[in-house]
């Protein structure tokens, strides 16, 4: 397999990996333009805009986009993350200049018609309330704004009814301006992709776009705090996160493998303790999100309300200890699971494809395979236990919970026992 990185003289970037083996591809555009670039006046219009990507543009209808990738068998669709917006298409090898071709014409020639921004407001406006109904989605939104208050990180993604209710064509175009210039853009294929042919189309596509000096996004300052919403709910939400690395930090692979190991599968530390010796809650597990300037260690369980207040307190206990006696077994697994984990996702052209956009975001190169996994196998023993230590020693944590949580340990209750 082979990896190519070419730099238009504007700033757009064509990354590829040819998969031999494939007679399909995906292939998309990834911006650098997520929640986190927002104003507070904008937080929820790159979700919008994500939305109006397949409305219409100046010569293909909302249908004529559909039918293009679908004639043909192909799929297409699109995401908002908080740094990041894509588009992208999967299709057979000879599709893929179709693909491209779709995939540019929304981004260069939306439409923004006001007849499909209404109906899309609608449809986000049933999404925002579809969130505000789901206990387990809902609060991961209150734990981000929890640890990063009043700023860009800890507002949603989705962004606030009021917001979508009056967003229109010039709010958009606005945000396209500003963000979508082409130093933002990274045009990724993965599977049965031509280099030559794909850098040759870029120029013509978007060789002539004008460099734009988009804003810097806000640093992110892992404040912390606590959020309690009393509910008659059949289970309780029970949230605490920690500030994490960024992904450039170099504790970013001790802190994924920290967290895979203190709870993330069946045979982690919290599932053992919390499910199948002690029968505090039916789900519990831990994680650990990077973003450029900082991350998120953060556990989660869904409890009844009348043990909400034992198993937080394990989990306390749990994090405190693995500090003093994560065993090296224990760090083996989670490495394994890391690698196996990542090396399986890629057996797929989607997900190649999304590796070499992020890989390009981050570092402007698409490291080998192998330079991560031998990042992943130099996490020791004693490194995490160094992390986990350290993690719990923070002055400062985060903690959501959503449902019948009346009888919760505040929070400054929960990082003493934490720091016990």
């Amino acid at each position: 397999m082979s990896v190519r990185l070419h730099t238009l003289s504007n700033g757009f970037r064509i990354v590829t990996e040819d998969m031999p083996s494939l007679k399909s591809a995906t292939i998309g555009i990834w911006v650098d333009a997520g929640a986190r670039h927002e104003r507070v006046e904008q937080n929820g219009i790159a979700h919008f805009l994500e939305h109006m990507a397949f409305k219409g543009t100046a010569g293909r209808s909302a249908l004529d986009i559909a039918e293009a990738i679908e004639n043909v068998g192909g799929y297409v669709n699109a995401y908002t993350s908080r740094e990041t917006t894509a588009y992208y298409a999967r299709v057979l090898q000879d599709d893929v200049p179709l693909a491209l071709d779709v995939i540019a014409d929304i981004l260069l020639h939306p439409a923004f018609d006001p007849q499909e921004i209404e109906t899309e407001r609608g449809v986000i406006l049933s999404e925002i309330g579809q969130t505000l109904d789901t206990p387990d989605d809902i609060v991961f939104d209150w734990l981000q704004e929890t640890a990063f208050p009043d700023q860009p990180m800890g507002r949603p993604i989705l962004g606030p009814a009021e917001n979508v209710r009056r967003f229109g064509r010039a709010d958009l175009a606005a945000f396209v301006q500003e963000y979508y210039g082409p130093e933002q853009m990274i045009l990724s294929a993965a599977g049965a992709v031509d280099h030559e042919a794909l850098v040759r189309a870029a120029e013509t596509l978007f060789g002539a776009l004008p460099r734009r000096n988009a804003a810097t996004p806000v640093p992110a300052r892992f404040l912390g705090g606590e959020k309690r919403v009393v509910k008659e709910l059949e289970q309780a939400h029970f949230t605490f996160a920690l500030e994490a690395p960024g992904y450039r930090d170099a504790d970013v692979y001790t802190s994924q493998i920290f967290a895979s190991a203190l709870g993330g599968g069946m045979s982690s530390r919290l599932f053992q303790e919390a499910r199948e010796k002690r029968g505090l809650c039916y789900s519990i597990f831990a994680s650990s999100s990077a973003h450029e300037d900082t991350g998120l260690f953060t556990i989660y369980a869904g409890t009844r309300g009348d043990q909400l207040a034992g198993l937080a307190e394990l989990t306390m206990t749990e994090l405190r200890r693995a500090g003093e006696d994560m065993r090296d077994d224990e760090v083996e697994r989670a490495r394994q699971q890391m690698k196996a984990g990542m090396l399986m996702g890629l057996e797929s052209s989607t997900a190649r494809c999304e590796r070499l956009a992020r890989m390009v975001s981050v570092w402007n190169r698409v490291p080998e395979l192998d330079e991560t996994v031998a990042k992943i196998d130099a996490v020791t023993t004693q490194k995490v236990r160094g992390f986990a230590d350290s993690l719990r020693r923070q002055d400062t944590a985060a903690m959501a919970l959503y449902g019948p949580v009346d009888g919760a340990p505040d929070l400054d209750a929960l990082a003493a026992k934490l720091g016990a």
